[in-house]
């Protein structure tokens, strides 16, 4: 009996020793990182039998389990996934709001500026002063478009080196998880015990990668973690860690995108399917923000200069020449996809600014069908998509979308593709054309009057030109009036014009030039249209160039027939700083809401997993009573064995 209670006090003094071990190994690692609370499992030992019922034979520990709640854990690692995702992204729009909306260094005090010096010189055409203040202004207005442009791109290459950042430091992840599968499934295999530190040490690493991408974790019978990013590539399969790629993409050679060996080749994963961490704020923030705005402001450097250009063409400057283009801009950018096998070639230029969206389009050749080239071009903004196609004998066609033209050769192989970007370099590629500043058309290139000896009332508008293809003049135009036809005849235009009926107040437009006639001219009465040979106080065409600041140039929908522009350039930039305001205002206030979540997820998952140090003193107490309290026990088996020798003869 004395031994049977030794055992148990025995057995009692180990339980109670592991219940201290335990109780202060969770102690020591209160603040440890994704340490997960620890307690001993209990069991009653085999009780014997005996005539008098069965005894009992003590305790025994079975094992050392973690308190820890995987529901828990996930929701806490899926939380803290989209907050560092919002986080990631709210940097990024952040920065980028502050940039755009800068009240005197973004573009819209320069716009203002530079129409101000327009209008300064409608104000005092001959002025050359005032001609060069323009000038100036003009060039302070490319060097802001450009310096905005190279801020975007800086930001464009800061996220390529964080997306390299980023995929360097998932696989590490990968590669440590994989570590740790292994050193689980091998401890556990010897031990039949769970292996509680690593499998922490693995959570935690689970944790850290959902820190930099959404990560999905399928728990193997054999105790190993897979792990999958995206829309299921696997980065670790038991003790396998596969590595992702940063990459050149294949179609912007200025754009790193994340994919993974396939062989000798590598397959990219759609940007659209790299979702939570600081890797997946970036690249949305990159292709719903940033490219959208480096477009959108493109479109505005692109429009004004298309705009003024034709504008400018109209006019005529001090020297009496026909107006030059005042703004030079690069056209759209045409990217080859780098495994296309085929020979065709695809070149775009801008047909209409006006129509210009913010979005990149990719065209695809789907191959030769009934006698044409096929071919299908998506806009990447919304996904409309548009067929193109040309006769195949023809060997080449074009086609006009959203205001751009795309020219096509035959050569292409099924499935090659393009990136075409319209507006991307739009604002970096703005400069001013002219130097002179006499050069600048300030003036109309014809004038118009009455003959003296005219007996009616009709008097002639200053005249209005649309296109420069018949001009300058050669010499004088005559309309001369007919009464008895109440038609006018002219003579002296190239090529020959005429006649037009008479309604006062209307428009009279032959080759390019277009002056009302007013009143009741007299039969004979003659009007005349010549070159400005004197039109250096001329401001006509000045005007015309201010006026634009106001005029809806951009936004027209070129899909809906007869549609007008609807924004002028100042508009359609303020729109563009409105949408990334309203968006980073959004974002911040998702981030601020994500991290409460958090909060409350880490929270619920330490009411179970976390370590309460008031709890644990008091398992100290109690385990250190049961100690003694076993002790105890030992102590009188000592006791009552020795009282059994005492009665020995």
């Amino acid at each position: 009996m004395g031994n049977s209670i030794f055992a148990i006090g025995l057995s009692g003094m180990n339980a109670a020793m592991a219940g201290l071990v335990t109780t202060g190994n969770n102690i020591a690692n209160a603040s440890t990182p994704g340490y997960n609370r620890q307690q001993i499992v209990q069991e009653s030992s085999l009780p014997q039998a005996t005539g008098s019922g069965f005894l009992g034979q003590g305790v025994s520990v079975t094992t050392v389990q973690r308190l820890y709640d995987a529901s828990l854990a996930k929701q806490l690692t899926l939380a803290q996934a989209q907050g560092s995702q919002l986080d990631a992204y709210n940097t990024q729009i952040t920065q980028l709001d502050n940039m755009l909306g800068a009240p005197n260094a973004g573009l819209a005090p320069a716009l203002q500026n530079f129409f101000a010096g327009v209008s300064a010189v409608s104000s005092s055409p001959a002025d050359i002063p005032s001609r060069q203040a323009l000038l100036s202004s003009a060039n302070a207005l490319t060097t802001t478009f450009q310096s905005l442009d190279q801020q975007m791109a800086q930001m464009q290459t800061g996220i390529n080196s964080s997306i390299s950042s980023s995929v360097a430091s998932i696989n590490s992840y990968a590669q440590q998880i994989a570590s740790l599968n292994q050193n689980i499934m091998a401890t556990e295999s010897v031990t039949r015990q769970p292996a509680n530190d690593l499998r922490d040490q693995r959570d935690a690493l689970v944790t850290s990668l959902n820190q930099v991408i959404g990560a999905s974790v399928v728990k193997e019978d054999n105790g190993s973690y897979d792990v999958f990013v995206g829309n299921g590539q696997p980065v670790v399969v038991g003790n396998r860690a596969v590595s992702l790629v940063a990459v050149q993409s294949l179609q912007d050679p200025q754009r790193i995108e994340v994919g993974y060996q396939s062989g000798a080749s590598t397959v990219l994963l759609p940007e659209s399917s790299i979702q939570g961490g600081s890797l997946g704020g970036l690249i949305s923030f990159r292709s719903n923000t940033l490219d959208a705005a480096q477009n959108g402001l493109g479109r505005v450097a692109i429009g004004l200069a298309q705009s003024f250009n034709a504008q400018s063409a109209l006019g005529q400057d001090l020297n009496g020449a026909l107006g030059t283009n005042f703004f030079s801009v690069a056209g759209p950018a045409v990217f080859p996809n780098s495994n296309n096998a085929g020979t065709g070639s695809v070149a775009a230029a801008v047909q209409n600014a006006a129509a210009l969206t913010t979005s990149d389009y990719q065209l695809q050749y789907d191959g030769a069908s009934g006698g044409n080239e096929s071919y299908t071009l998506t806009r990447l903004s919304d996904g409309t998509t548009t067929a193109v196609s040309f006769p195949t004998a023809a060997g080449s066609g074009s086609v006009n979308v959203d205001g751009i033209t795309l020219s096509l050769t035959a050569g292409a192989v099924a499935n090659d593709n393009w990136l075409i970007e319209p507006t991307r370099s739009g604002a970096g590629s703005i400069a001013v054309a002219l130097t002179d500043p006499a050069a600048i058309a300030a003036a109309s290139p014809i004038s118009t009057g009455a003959a003296l000896s005219n007996t009616g009332s009709g008097t002639i508008s200053a005249g209005s030109v649309s296109s420069v293809a018949n001009l300058p003049l050669a010499g004088t135009v005559t309309l001369t009036y007919s009464a008895a036809a109440n038609q006018f005849t002219v003579t002296g235009a190239a090529p020959a014009a005429g006649p037009f009926a008479y309604s006062s107040g209307s428009n009279i437009s032959f080759n390019g030039i277009s002056v009302a006639i007013s009143g009741t001219p007299a039969d004979g009465d003659t009007f005349t249209i010549a070159p400005n040979t004197n039109g250096v106080g001329d401001n006509r065409n000045a005007l015309a160039l201010a006026a634009l600041q106001t005029a809806n140039t951009l936004g027209q929908n070129a899909s809906i027939a007869g549609s007008q522009p609807t924004t002028s350039f100042g508009g359609a930039y303020t729109q563009m700083v409105t949408q990334v305001a309203t968006t980073a205002q959004q974002t911040g206030v998702l981030d601020t809401a994500q991290q409460n979540t958090i909060a409350q997820a880490q929270q619920a998952q330490q009411s179970v997993s976390g370590v309460n140090l008031d709890e644990e003193a008091a398992n100290l107490l109690r385990y250190q009573q049961a100690y003694q309290a076993s002790g105890k026990m030992m102590q009188i088996a000592g006791t009552l064995f020795q009282s059994l020798l005492a009665l020995q003869p």
